[in-house]
This record gives C-alpha cells, sequence and structure tokens, in this order.
C-alpha cells in the first residue's frame, strides 16, 4: 500500500470522542485537521468570533500542502465521531442474523449456524455474502471489525480481500473446529487446521504487509470444538508470531461452560486455565462474552491484560436465560472492555443497537447486584464503541479518538432534514450533548452520512465547501 494515501483535507464543525471511559468531549465548534497519510495532524477548538482569523492561523505554516477546498464545513445538526469498533462478529452469519432467538446456544449452533457456515465451502456464495456484510457494516459506521470467518480456508482469504478492498480495518480469523461438530461441519484432522491457519495468516500478511488495515486473528471457535492438539497448536502458533491477535468465546453461556468442564476435567471449569495453559491468552486476546466471571478468571485475565467483548444483544437472546458481563466490575478492575455486535448471535449488526442494550443489561446487572454495579451510562458505553474497543484490539495508539497522530476513522452524523430519520427530532434550543444523546438512543444508519477510514471516504462523498 502506498505511503500517500490522497490530499489533505480539514473538517469545521461540532466534534465529540472519548477522552477515558468516562470523559467526554464534546467541542462545539472544532477544527479537526487531517494529513495527507489520513493521519491527524491537530485537532483545535474554535470560538464562533474571528472564524476566519482563527482558520487562517490555524491552517497557514502545516507541514504539508492542504488545498483551501478541501475544508469541509460541517451542515447545521452534523457532528464528527470517531468510527464504531465492532470486537467480536461473526461474518458468515451476516445472512442468518434474527433466527433461533431464544435457543440454547449449542442446540442454535447445531440448527441453525453450523449448516449456514457450511455453506462457506463455495467461495462464490462467501464472496456473495462477504461483500454485503462488510458494506452494511461500513454503512452503520464499523470502520473496524474483529470477524470470525468460517473453517474454510479459501473463504476466509476472500473475506480478507474484501475488507481490504472496502477499506475497512479488520482482524479476520479463520474458525479452527477439529471435534464435537457435525460431519458436514468440521475439519479432518488438527494437522489440517494448523496448516490451513498458516496459510491464511501467509495471505494476510500478503495482501497487507505492513497490516495498516487487515490484520490475521487466531481463532479457536471454542475449547469445545478443539482436541487438544489443535489448542496447543495454535498456541504455538501465537508464540512465533507475537503480534498475532487471538480470539475466542469464553464463559458464554452455561450450556457451553458444562461442556466445556466435561471436556477439560483437568481445569475444574475454568476456561481461563484452559486457554493459559495452552498459551493463547495475552494483551493481543480479545476474549467474547465473559458473562459469568469468579474472581480467580478475573485475576487472571487482568494480569495478562486480555480483552473483553460485551455482546449484550446475543447474550439476552441467545443462549439460554439473562446473560450479561459483568461490566462495571471489569471496568473497575482496570480490565479492556469493548462492545461486540456478535452477529447473527445478535439479531442486529448495529453498534447504536449494542450500545444501547448494553445500558439496558446493565441496568439489570444494577437490580441482580442491589446496587454495587451501577448502570452504564452514554458517555460510557460511546466509550466501549470506540476508544474502549480500540483498546480491546490493541488499537488504541491509532484509532478510537481524534488524538493527535492517529489515523482518522470518523463518521459525520447528520440530525436534521433528510439525514434525520427516524431520530428524535431536534429542536432549535437543543445543546450539542442533547443531540447527541438523541443521536445515540434513537438514531440509525440513516444518520451516518459519511464514513471515512485512515483519512479516506468509504461511505458517501459531498463536495467540499471552500473557507476562501
Amino acid at each position: 500500500m502506498a505511503a500517500t494515501l490522497g490530499h489533505a483535507r480539514a473538517f469545521v464543525g461540532p466534534v465529540i470522542h472519548s477522552l477515558s471511559v468516562s470523559k467526554l468531549e464534546i467541542n462545539p465548534l472544532a477544527l479537526l485537521i487531517i494529513d495527507p497519510q489520513g493521519k491527524i495532524n491537530k485537532l483545535v477548538k474554535l470560538e464562533p468570533d474571528g472564524l476566519a482569523e482563527q482558520l487562517d492561523q490555524a491552517l497557514d505554516h502545516l507541514p504539508f500542502c492542504l488545498d483551501r477546498t478541501n475544508t469541509t464545513h460541517l451542515n447545521p445538526g452534523e457532528f464528527l465521531i470517531p468510527g464504531f469498533v465492532d470486537t467480536h462478529n461473526h461474518a458468515p452469519q451476516y445472512a442468518q442474523r434474527g433466527l433461533g432467538q431464544g435457543m440454547h446456544i449449542l442446540d442454535w449452533l447445531s440448527k441453525i449456524t453450523f449448516p449456514n457456515e457450511a455453506k462457506f465451502s463455495d467461495p462464490v456464495y462467501a464472496r456473495k455474502i462477504y461483500t454485503a456484510c462488510v458494506e452494511g457494516f461500513l454503512r452503520q459506521g464499523i470502520t473496524t471489525a474483529s470477524y470470525f470467518g468460517s473453517v474454510h480456508a479459501e473463504a476466509t482469504k476472500i473475506l480478507a480481500d474484501i475488507c481490504l478492498q472496502k477499506r475497512q480495518r479488520a482482524y479476520v480469523g479463520k474458525c479452527n473446529m477439529t471435534r464435537n461438530s457435525p460431519d458436514f461441519y468440521v475439519e479432518k484432522s488438527a494437522g489440517d487446521s494448523l496448516r490451513e491457519t498458516r496459510e491464511c495468516i501467509s495471505h494476510v500478511r500478503a495482501i497487507d504487509p505492513a497490516g495498516r488495515l487487515v490484520k490475521y486473528v487466531i481463532t479457536p471457535r471454542f475449547a469445545i470444538s478443539c482436541d487438544e492438539e489443535t489448542l496447543k497448536g495454535l498456541g504455538d502458533i501465537r508464540s512465533e508470531n507475537e503480534d498475532l491477535a487471538v480470539q475466542t468465546h469464553f464463559n458464554e453461556a452455561k450450556q457451553e461452560m458444562e461442556e466445556t468442564q466435561r471436556l477439560f476435567p483437568q481445569f475444574g471449569g475454568s476456561e481461563a486455565d484452559l486457554y493459559q495453559e495452552f498459551g493463547l491468552l495475552g494483551k493481543r486476546t480479545i476474549l467474547a462474552h465473559c458473562c459469568y466471571m469468579d474472581e480467580h478468571e478475573l485475576e487472571i485475565i487482568e494480569k495478562l491484560g486480555c480483552g473483553v467483548a460485551h455482546c449484550p444483544i446475543a447474550n439476552l437472546t441467545v443462549g439460554g436465560g439473562f446473560m450479561a458481563a459483568p461490566v462495571r466490575e471489569l471496568l473497575d478492575k482496570k480490565i479492556k472492555v469493548g462492545l461486540g455486535t456478535d452477529s447473527g448471535g445478535g439479531f442486529s449488526s448495529s453498534m447504536l443497537d449494542a450500545m444501547r442494550q448494553a445500558m439496558i443489561a446493565s441496568n439489570a446487572r444494577e437490580v441482580m447486584s442491589e446496587g454495587k454495579d451501577k448502570g452504564l451510562s452514554i458517555a460510557e458505553v460511546f466509550y466501549l464503541a470506540t476508544l474502549g474497543g480500540a483498546a480491546v484490539c490493541c488499537l488504541e495508539d491509532k484509532i478510537g479518538s481524534f488524538e493527535a497522530g492517529k489515523d482518522f476513522d470518523g463518521l459525520i452524523i447528520g440530525t436534521k432534514g433528510a439525514d434525520q430519520g427516524i431520530m428524535t427530532m431536534v429542536e432549535e434550543d437543543d445543546t450539542l450533548e442533547t443531540v447527541f444523546e438523541k443521536f445515540i438512543m434513537t438514531g440509525d444508519d440513516r444518520n451516518i452520512v459519511e464514513v471515512y477510514v485512515q483519512g479516506q471516504y468509504v461511505k458517501g462523498q459531498r463536495a467540499c465547501v471552500s473557507t476562501s
């Protein structure tokens, strides 16, 4: 990929991003400057009076050329936010979203998911669904996604190709599944599984050598579907490639946990001990769900720096019973937490829906804990969907906020006129904070006017308005 991605550009208007888990910075008027490599040069707070002079001062003497015609003044009702980060997603399940809701997890896998994912042995079918998947998530402002693929190496390579082509930042992993799966959807042996994993790693590195957009992620589906030889082999691959991330399902549902304990009795029911034994836990490990956590397991993932992908929609609709990660406890222990749509375990591929459901689940946990675990605020769930998710993916130095030096992965949000959709109407006396809250709680993809990844637009285009 060429070092120079495009032209420098700038945006003038309201800017909102997270500084920390509880601190939201709301700038009613700001200038955001993007260099030709798609990185944020600076974020400058502005005052309405003397705007032209402030812009001249900020835009003059830049270390690169910025054509003033590439400066966009946001329209009334628009504001900028960072792109959303989906820390847990199943790309092959994009076409099955909403099916099997209410089923127990292992029944849902055998009756709905495995038959669907088996279709991805056909590269033509895989390309069709994966194209729709990546385009669909970009339309919804998900600029970064951590994808589980199917067991098929060729389909996984196609998914990586499409992410790069469509310019979505992504982790892509081929599922490892060598046992406890139907005959039509299981790998022949641990040797085949590991060989094809290495093939996929090589492919991803070949199409994006610097890993600027697409990286491979080691992906044992869960312990139930992997024999010990496979888990050990994946641990060996991780030790040989310290730059690679790992993702798996972790303490998702009682049915899954009981089966894991039956298969691995030596670990006494601790999935943390299990994955640690096979060398699969570390700061680049993404643990999806974590609905049931004891002190021992919390201590291990905190010590090793693992991240948690909280998937509230899936946890409350597939699996059996009320399941929701103890997010407040995780945050209090300084464990990294982000949000995952987990579609199709979750019926929605919208990060906005995931934020709303995270708030609902946290309120329920507050009641269940008799007030100990306080519900999450809008600022906190927005953090989980942006900077928190970036931290889970070990990308917090590159994306998630508008700090200088980071890549510009951003969304222009529209809240008036044709862009409003069914979002709560904006009134003349609404503050920017009020408009933001209305968007988070009632907006949808129609309010996401433009999407940028590394400074390049990937959804929408309009003529820039010159400041001169």
